[in-house]
């Protein structure tokens, strides 16, 4: 059975589940413990379980990030909490340097199993400075592995296999999608994970493959649903939820079945997430393709403060339309 809640309660009771699964799992970060998270996504979690378990940190990405790293060396499992990814670059030593090469660099004696998660989006209008979405900048090095889950049943699967992986994850979260609701299978009904590396068909269609990851999903379904009410036009919605490892053979199965493809990602268009994607369909599915691949991106330019101009620059429902009618 299936109950709905919200995405943030999604998180809440993976990360509950995985604190009661296994003593070595510790949440940290700034304001995570009496505070209940800048999102309230661990609310009630420092009460149930502790100091011990639920760990404040001072405002110093470089600092916990850097001990959460040496602690899952030593059999912790840290969860780490950034106030927003786009502090990530005063850690970046840290979190690319050092967690994603620890494993490589002690030829497999030594492990990293940390989490690494928050918000990493635009749209909430706070400027240029707090809306980075670098999913695809972390999957662009080896060792770490990166998802971005979209639907409270993902969020809830996806946290759970990121903490019992040995490699560091980092999860890439949506402030907007918090709110969402959704179902979410009932834990009495046994444990429910979603695999890294799987993708998923959220809609059916034959028409054209939409492929995205994070709240693009959500953007492209609404688009889909106006290509069918409107134009008569099937599309398939393909959600990655994995950016590494990435399903390849989902991504060449759906354009395989409808030989028209476009790429929503809330990411810039230099580069990223959309453009390895690109690449895949053309070393691997070329010949099955009817036209050109096409992407709807974020407007390349640093985020825009002026909420009405954000909403433009994201990728939207009226923008992914326009592109599919354009594509003919």
């Amino acid at each position: 059975m299936s109950r709905i809640i919200t995405y943030r309660e999604a998180l809440r009771e993976g990360l509950d589940e995985e604190l009661a699964r296994d003593p070595n799992v510790v949440l940290m970060g700034e304001e995570v413990a009496q505070y209940n998270g800048a999102y309230k996504v661990t609310e009630g979690l420092w009460q149930k379980w502790g100091d011990k378990r639920v760990v404040d940190t001072p405002i110093s990405e470089a600092g916990f990030i850097g001990m959460g790293i040496g602690a899952s060396m030593l059999g912790v499992r840290p969860v780490m909490e950034l106030m927003f990814w786009s502090f990530h670059s005063v850690a970046f030593d840290q979190l690319v340097n050092n967690a994603a090469c620890v494993r490589y660099m002690s030829g497999g004696l030594c492990h990293c199993p940390i989490v690494v998660r928050g918000p990493a989006n635009g749209g909430t209008n706070v400027g240029a400075t707090h809306s980075h979405i670098p999913e695809g900048l972390f999957a662009a090095f080896p060792g770490l592995k990166v998802c971005a889950p979209a639907t409270p049943a993902d969020a809830k699967g996806l946290i759970k296999a990121a903490i019992r992986d040995n490699d560091p994850v980092y999860v890439m979260e949506n402030t907007l999608l918090y709110g969402t609701s959704g179902e979410v299978p009932d834990p009495a009904d046994g444990d429910f994970v979603v695999p890294l590396g799987v993708a998923e068909i959220k809609r059916e269609g034959s028409d054209l493959s939409i492929i995205a990851h994070g709240r693009s999903v959500i953007q492209s379904l609404a688009a889909a649903e106006t290509l069918k009410a409107e134009h008569g036009i099937n599309a398939e919605v393909l959600d990655l939820r994995s950016i590494r490892p990435l399903d390849q053979d989902a991504i060449i199965k759906t354009v395989m079945k409808t030989n028209r493809v476009l790429l929503v990602d809330e990411s810039k268009p230099f580069g990223g997430v959309s453009a390895m994607v690109a690449m895949l369909i053309q070393e691997h599915a070329f010949d099955y393709l009817d036209a050109p691949i096409q992407r709807v991106c974020s407007i390349d330019a640093p985020a825009i403060y002026s909420p009405h101009i954000e909403n433009e620059q994201l990728p939207n429902p009226r923008r992914i339309v326009e592109k599919v009618l354009a594509m003919g």
